[in-house]
């Protein structure tokens, strides 16, 4: 063999040694694809990492918000996996849902819807602060009597028990007002701070959680004949329509022609189905068929309306039974709630009620309505000192929004702020 075919030799082999040692170390290294693979399934519940920046993330130790980039967000991913927390909303409405949260700038809503409803309040209830009304009354007496001092109380019992806060309501209000006196330079100030505080206590009666665990929710509201409950009815479910609620309205006054139509009437006002029977129908019936419905429809609340005072030979209260325990056999748990609805303007009559109506069945709730059209107004301390029923809303006018969710201290404020008294001081 020449040289040359030697040299030609040799330089194949070269290749062909440099190509394997290619190949080996090629070989040798994880593929680009594996490692991706192996980040994206060690996340927890399957999470991958967006392709999108992501703003705000909770970092694992829970304690305050970082500003991580696509990378980093992997890494801290990687580190310690977390579900991304949930989204925290406000919740003011009455039925609420589980797992939500309020925020700092929930806090500040809060506050400046709570400022508009206590305006709100102030002018339904201006009957009740005119002269002769109850807060009107209250600071007349303040204003007659030069040194605040024991002399006092007897003519403030005369008023408390003559605006329906009961004997019960009044010794306590006295109570407090009587402790407040006991300095030597007591003031009118002092003896607002004591009503409000004594009435404060009263009315901040525990009330049941309303959260919407399953549907659909049932509420069955009672109460006598011209209370207002059709009425009420229709302004709740315009408050539920409006935070995206669904509602259906059962009719069950089956002996009021009268009471059908106007129900009807809000559903079309509000958009929401109604389900009735025919006149003289028995009202468990119609309920049930209702609830069954909305059950089919996935309605998340049904307000049950019922009768106040039947024209036949079964007493009221057996009726209201009847329906109660019917309600419990088309859906679990119900009625989830049972709200009782009274006149304001009724007084000591409104607490006679409430003793019956809470004999019969185990109320929630109390819906107090006409506010505005009572002088008195202290029939709501009245309730809640007897019989430790909760207010779940208080109407003052005809409109829907003149349905209020009840807070008792803003009614307080309300009630007997200072706007109220600054001129007895």
């Amino acid at each position: 063999m020449t040289v040359t075919s030697y040299v030609v030799i040799g330089t194949l082999i070269a290749f062909a040694l440099l190509g394997g040692l290619f190949l080996f170390r090629r070989s040798s290294l994880p593929e680009a694809t594996s490692d991706n693979e192996t980040k994206t399934n060690s996340l927890t519940y399957n999470e991958t990492v967006s392709e999108e920046p992501i703003a705000l993330h909770r970092v694992p130790n829970g304690k305050e918000l970082l500003e991580l980039s696509e990378d980093s967000l992997t890494e801290a991913t990687l580190l310690t996996p977390t579900r991304p927390p949930v989204p925290l909303v406000p919740s003011s409405s009455v039925l609420s849902s589980p797992g939500v949260t309020p925020t700092p700038s929930t806090d500040l809503a809060r506050a400046n819807t709570s400022n508009k409803i206590i305006d709100s309040l102030r002018k339904g209830l201006h009957r009740s602060r005119a002269e002769n009304g109850f807060i009107g009354r209250i600071i007349t007496l303040i204003k007659s009597h030069a040194k605040i001092d024991d002399s006092i109380l007897e003519p403030l019992e005369d008023v408390l028990l003559s605006s329906d806060v009961g004997i019960e309501g009044t010794r306590k209000l006295l109570a407090s007002v009587r402790n407040s006196l006991g300095t030597a330079d007591a003031s009118s100030k002092q003896i607002w701070s004591a009503l409000r505080e004594a009435s404060l206590k009263i009315l901040d009666v525990p009330a049941t959680t309303l959260e919407v665990k399953s549907k659909p929710m049932v509420i069955l509201i009672i109460g006598v004949n011209g209370a207002g409950k059709t009425t009420t009815i229709g302004k709740l479910a315009t408050k539920l329509q409006a935070e995206g609620r669904s509602v259906l309205l059962a009719a069950g006054d089956t002996f009021r022609a009268a009471a059908v139509q106007q129900l009807e009437a809000w559903g079309r006002r509000v958009g929401c189905e109604v389900i009735k029977g025919q006149e003289g129908a028995d009202p468990a019936s119609v309920v049930f068929d209702a609830v069954q419905h909305a059950i089919t429809a996935k309605t998340d609340v049904v307000l049950v309306d019922t009768a106040g005072r039947l024209q036949t030979k079964i007493p009221l209260m057996d009726e209201l039974r009847k329906i109660s325990k019917t309600l419990g056999k088309a859906v679990e748990g119900a009625p989830h709630q049972t709200w009782l609805v009274v006149d304001a303007t009724t007084g000591q009559n409104g607490l006679a009620q409430a003793r019956e109506f809470s004999s019969t069945l185990p109320l929630s709730g109390v819906i107090l309505t006409k506010l505005d059209g009572t002088a008195k107004g202290g029939i709501i301390l009245s309730i809640c000192d007897e019989l430790a029923i909760p207010v779940r809303y208080v109407g003052i006018g005809e409109r829907a929004d003149d349905l209020h969710e009840f807070h008792s201290r803003e009614f307080v404020e309300a009630f007997l702020g200072e706007s109220h008294h600054q001129d007895a001081a």
